[in-house]
């Protein structure tokens, strides 16, 4: 099959890896950010000492006063949760429990990731109420008596509507994945008629993704008015400590092999199989079951209380190798992830969709972490359109050959004993046949 070629493009030598960025960062107890001694003590007993890039420059821009609206993207797995829970928990009122603070998430797996850092977060501050706005025949009717509010737009829109959740002292709006929900025609119009059910006129408006493509930044300015901006090219997406490869298969068949020899490399910590379908996944979660492998999948076919059992399984340890559609591509933070498996290259009509490449490439190497990330080609279509996402964002997937298992184990056992795993991929002219 032919070399796939890239674009040249002129890069930094190097960027700063996560380390080094803790290192350059003010403490977070820097008098101008106003954080409270509680939001303190919980930072310290979670070992946080300094800010991150992110929310260095994120914060005091945040918590300025009278609130100012946010768009911020950074790369995935850097703190933007943590930032926007910061600000909110240094702007809502703790004697009363009326909904002061709304976060809007794509999924409800990551919405109550996101109500579990609020409350990590938070574990110091007496009264902090935070609640999940996600479907639940237990809420129904039910009305939410708390600060803190995170859920999906959907549910939020109508138990405004029902009045369970009384909107009027709302003061501080946040979308995580902005992006993803802004771009989706559904979600896009549930979190504009959320936004304008929020009647408080000094509303903080803040927008936080990975990725920002052209095509949604005038729908954020839109959502966001008058906000400032932090914004990163599309070259300094990848994170550093993510090892891109790629598998050249034969066919739909040879994948499916392929993926069940790579199942002891896969547990060796967590891994995470991507594809484009639910029933794909429901079948190879079948397929592999019945050839004595311990997996679990997860898709938005699934009933909620299920999907939060395999999540928190697949959390907890008990489950390491999770099946799953692009609904856990954003977002989800799992620590144990050493290895995220592309079986399908995601596309959006038919397209190559680089966006969703690098969130689902991001559920690994967080924080400073080595992983893998793994993409299936079987045929000129695949293999064309990983070549354009390694365009896009200029980086250079090293091929394994799939006939040497021997090499393919040693390879990956290299990079995730490594300290800096992607540190070869930026720049290179083209991907190895």
């Amino acid at each position: 099959m032919a070399t796939l070629r890239l674009r040249q493009r002129a890069l930094p030598v190097h960027r700063p890896t996560a380390q080094e960025k803790l290192k350059e960062a003010p403490a977070f107890k820097n008098p101008n950010l106003g954080l409270k001694k509680e939001v303190l003590d919980g930072l310290l007993m979670m070992n946080f000492r300094k800010p991150s890039k992110i929310q260095e420059r994120a914060l005091p821009l945040l918590l300025k006063d009278p609130p100012q609206n946010m768009i911020g993207q950074s790369q995935s797995g850097t703190g933007k949760t943590a930032a926007f829970v910061l600000n909110i928990l240094a702007r809502i009122d703790f004697t009363t429990k009326q909904p002061q603070a709304l976060v809007l998430a794509p999924s409800r797996e990551l919405a109550r990731q996101i109500v579990g850092v609020v409350r990590v977060m938070g574990q110091n501050v007496q009264n902090l109420e935070v609640l999940a706005a996600i479907p639940d025949q237990a809420q129904r009717n039910k009305a939410l008596e708390g600060q803190v509010v995170v859920g999906t737009p959907g549910t939020v829109m109508d138990m405004i509507r029902r009045r369970q959740l009384d909107s009027k002292d709302i003061q501080v709006l946040v979308l995580d994945e902005a992006d993803n929900m802004l771009d989706q025609q559904g979600l896009g119009d549930q979190c504009k008629r959320v936004r304008g059910m929020l009647r408080n006129p000094k509303l903080q408006v803040v927008l936080f993704s990975a990725t920002f493509p052209d095509d949604v930044v005038r729908y954020a300015n839109e959502f966001a008015p008058n906000a400032n901006q932090i914004t990163l090219k599309h070259e300094e997406l990848t994170v550093e400590g993510i090892k891109q490869i790629y598998m050249d298969c034969n066919s739909e068949q040879h994948k499916y092999e392929v993926l069940v020899k790579m199942y002891g490399l896969m547990s060796i910590g967590s891994s995470i199989i991507f594809v484009k379908r639910r029933d794909t996944a429901a079948e190879i979660e079948k397929r592999m079951t019945a050839d004595g492998h311990q997996v679990c999948q997860l898709t938005g076919a699934l009933e909620g209380g299920q999907r939060d059992q395999i999540i928190d399984d697949f959390r907890s340890g008990r489950a390491k190798v999770l099946i799953t559609t692009n609904v856990l591509a954003r977002g989800i933070d799992v620590q144990t992830v050493s290895m995220v498996v592309n079986y399908d290259i995601p596309e959006v009509d038919g397209k190559p969709d680089p966006e969703t490449y690098l969130h689902r490439i991001g559920r690994t190497g967080r924080f400073g972490r080595v992983g893998v990330a793994v993409s299936f080609v079987h045929d000129k279509k695949s293999w064309s359109q990983l070549a354009e996402i390694a365009d896009y964002f200029n980086v250079a997937p090293t091929k394994i050959e799939t006939d040497d298992w021997d090499e393919v184990e040693k390879e990956i056992k290299k990079v995730l004993s490594s300290s800096r795993a992607g540190k070869n991929l930026q720049g290179s002219a083209k991907l190895p046949a």
